[in-house]
C-alpha cells in the first residue's frame, strides 16, 4: 500500500514509502527509490490508524480467503 506523498516521504532521499508488511504492533515501510526500510508503529502518519494500518490489515486478511 502506497503511502500518500503528503503524509510521509523517505527522511533518506525523499522517495514514496510503500506499506509492505504490518503486526499487532508495527508497520514495515520502505522507500521506492532507495530501498530505505522503516519499522514504524501503526500511528506514524497520524491518521489515527484509518488510512494506512487498519486497511493494510484487511487487505491481508481478503487476499488469505
Amino acid at each position: 500500500m502506497r503511502v500518500r506523498p503528503e503524509d510521509a516521504v523517505c527522511s533518506q532521499c525523499s522517495g514514496a514509502l510503500e506499506i509492505v508488511d504490518a503486526d499487532d504492533a508495527t508497520m514495515t515501510v520502505e522507500c521506492g527509490r532507495c530501498g530505505n526500510l522503516l519499522v514504524l508503529e501503526p500511528d506514524a502518519f497520524g491518521d489515527g490508524c484509518v488510512d494506512y494500518y487498519i486497511p493494510f490489515l484487511a487487505d491481508r486478511v481478503d487476499c488469505a480467503d
